[in-house]
Formats: structure tokens, C-alpha cells, sequence
């Protein structure tokens, strides 16, 4: 049987619905042209049809974007009666959904709830924060068409999680995101830092990006408030994976994994890459409709890549954090320097982040261990 393997699904390729300014996958229409990209109903059905029948002990499939909710309701009315028609009973499938949130309606939601859809919706604070780089494409805030799709999730029960991106606006006012998350009643959270190359000089960061020392700074205040809050209150990913591996398990965030995460990228056409920061031609790996998925997924491209982690600077070897980091993710290694072989961009924001939190989060992991909390 092959390695285990999960599914990032592109079934609109790079085609959104709002134009945030920060968006690092829209430039992908100029990999895959100009046209509207939509999964067809032939590659939908190869795509589930192949992946289920590796009999994994679980399946999971993620739907990203873009924007995933463009393809409409029906194509994942129709992904669950293909899951019912090429699963085996008994065999374990999930299905998650990263969204701007803004189509979400009553039938998205009860549907999401009724098949236990993980879903994601993408905010960045309060409405200023959140509308300075998060507009649509003639201009306008997209803030109350958010909200309005997390009111349909939660009329209807359905799970959701917000994914805030760090940029250098939001990430001055840790205290009011959280004070407005834990107001929403958030009990799931995750923070993603932003760091991409100016156009005009690709050895600086954008002016939208965040820089290491606020991103260590911002965890090391969410950290305390969380801890004020209530640990058991609210599920911040960051601090997850790190229990998680403090407790002896694997990291769930693959940034601190030892070697990148064993899932792999499908795009509309059917085209499969190693990671979504990496969709070019160099770790494009083959279609499904042309080699058996599982073939794809254990590629000579895909181990080398994932191999690429493990290659860290020495620097990093003789850090006092390397058990907890290892080096971080590859993208941001080379975001500036061009080369995997480096240390992260993030790497003085994690020592700050890293020196705040761990002694206490070693002391939460072991009260956890013990019943305690």
C-alpha cells in the first residue's frame, strides 16, 4: 500500500471572487491562462474514485482556492454521492473547505453541517482591518458579506474556523483581534504570517508583509491572552501543534514538521504538485487522469522535495529551538535568499515567540498528560 497521503483541491484553480491585495496563488492564471479554470465532472469522479480506492485508514479531502465555493453547490453535492459510490463502509472520509466566506448562504450551511464539512472562512479582524487589503474587485469591503456567511454557518450548525492573515496592519493589534474573535464567540483560530517578495525588488519583502520580530511579538501576546482565557476555550493552531508535539505527537502544522507534509496539490485540470507554494512546472508531478494518483503522490519529485526540509542551515542545526522548529517551511527560507538551504524568515520571530511560550507550554502538555486540565 502506499505511504498515506491527503488532498489540497484546487477545483477553481486561481479564480476568485474578491482580489485581496496579499494573495500569493492569483498570479497562478498566468501558469494556467487567462480562461476560467473549473474541475470537470470527469476529473471530480477520477480524482475521488482513485483516491479512495488506496483504502487509506482515513481520507481526506481539502478544497481551497482561489475561491472553491465558485464551483456552486452542486459540485459538492455531487463529490458526496461519488464518496458514498466508491467508499467502502466503514472507510473514514472528510472533507474541509477554505473560503472568503462571502457565498455562504442557509443552503451552503445546512449542507456543510449535515456532512460535518470542516469549514474555513478567512477574516482579518474588525471591519477596517479586515477590508484594507480583503476588497472585491470593483474596490468594496467584503467585511458584511463575511459575516453574513458565518451567521449561515451558524444558524445551520455548521463547524468553522477562521483563518486570519497577518499583515502589517492587523498585526499591530493583537489585543483587539482577539478581543473580536472571542467576542464572535471563534472557537477555533489560526494565524498565518505574511511575507511576500516586492515586485519591484525581490530581495525585500512586500510592504503588505509582516516583519519576524511583530510576527513574535503578536504570537507572545495572543499566547497570553489564550492563557488568560482559557485553554480549553479556545483552539489556536499554533499552539496545538505545539502541545501536540510536546506531548509526544506529531506536529499538525507541517511548518515545525521534521520533513513536509505527505499530502499533495490537485489542481482543476487534474495536474498534481507537491505543495500549493509550489505550483510550477519544476514540482508539477503528472495528471491523475494519466498515472494512478498514488503513483503521483510517492513520485521521485515528490520524495525529493519533501527531502529538500530536512537540508537545514547550519545555523540552525546549533539552535537552541531546532527540536521544536526544524528549520521551518521551505517557502520561507527562500522568500528572500532564493535558497531552501537557509534559515527561515520568520526565525528571530520564532525565537521570540518560542523563549515566551514554550517553558509554560511544557508545563500545560504535562498537566494535559496527567488529567490536570
Amino acid at each position: 500500500m502506499a505511504r498515506p497521503f491527503t488532498l489540497l483541491i484546487k477545483p477553481a484553480g486561481p479564480d476568485c471572487n474578491i482580489a485581496c491585495r496579499y494573495c500569493f496563488y492569483a498570479c497562478k492564471t498566468e501558469f494556467f491562462g487567462r480562461q476560467a479554470h473549473r474541475m470537470s465532472d470527469e476529473v471530480q469522479e477520477h480524482l475521488v474514485k482513485s483516491y479512495l480506492e488506496c483504502r487509506f485508514e482515513q481520507s481526506s479531502f481539502a478544497f481551497q482556492g482561489g475561491e472553491p465555493t465558485l464551483m456552486g453547490l452542486d459540485f459538492y453535492k455531487r463529490l458526496v454521492e461519488l464518496q458514498k459510490q466508491y467508499g467502502e463502509p466503514g472507510q473514514v472520509v472528510t472533507n474541509a473547505l477554505q473560503t472568503n466566506g462571502i457565498l455562504l448562504d442557509d443552503q451552503w450551511g445546512k449542507f456543510l453541517a449535515e456532512y460535518k464539512f470542516l469549514t474555513g472562512i478567512s477574516m482579518d479582524g474588525p471591519k477596517d482591518y479586515h477590508e484594507y487589503y480583503r476588497k472585491d474587485r470593483a474596490g468594496n469591503g467584503t467585511f458584511d458579506r463575511v459575516m453574513a456567511g458565518i451567521e449561515a454557518c451558524r444558524r445551520n450548525n455548521a463547524e468553522y474556523n477562521i483563518l486570519v492573515l497577518l499583515n502589517n496592519i492587523n498585526v499591530q493589534h493583537p489585543d483587539e483581534l482577539f478581543d473580536f474573535f472571542t467576542g464572535l464567540g471563534v472557537q477555533y483560530l489560526q494565524f498565518v504570517p505574511c511575507v511576500e517578495r516586492a515586485q519591484d525588488d525581490p530581495t525585500k519583502a512586500a510592504l503588505y508583509s509582516i516583519t519576524p520580530e511583530a510576527y513574535g511579538h503578536f504570537m507572545s501576546r495572543i499566547f497570553d491572552r489564550w492563557l488568560d482565557y482559557g485553554v480549553r476555550n479556545l483552539s489556536v493552531r499554533l499552539f496545538d501543534s505545539l502541545l501536540s508535539y510536546l506531548m509526544g505527537g506529531p506536529h499538525t502544522e507541517c511548518t515545525f514538521c521534521r520533513r513536509c507534509a505527505d499530502y499533495i496539490v490537485i489542481e482543476h485540470n487534474g495536474d498534481a504538485f507537491c505543495c500549493d507554494f509550489y505550483v510550477t512546472g519544476d514540482t508539477r508531478m503528472g495528471n491523475i487522469m494519466g498515472a494512478p494518483i498514488e503513483q503521483l503522490a510517492g513520485s521521485e519529485i515528490k520524495r525529493n522535495f519533501n527531502r529538500k526540509k530536512m537540508d537545514i542551515d547550519n545555523k540552525c542545526l546549533v539552535c537552541r529551538h531546532l527540536d521544536v522548529c526544524r528549520g521551518g517551511c521551505p517557502k520561507d527560507r527562500a522568500m528572500l535568499t532564493r535558497t531552501h538551504k537557509a534559515p527561515s524568515y520568520f526565525c528571530e520571530g520564532y525565537k521570540i515567540f518560542f523563549d515566551h511560550a514554550l517553558p509554560r507550554l511544557r508545563a500545560i502538555a504535562q498537566k494535559i498528560q496527567q488529567g490536570n486540565i
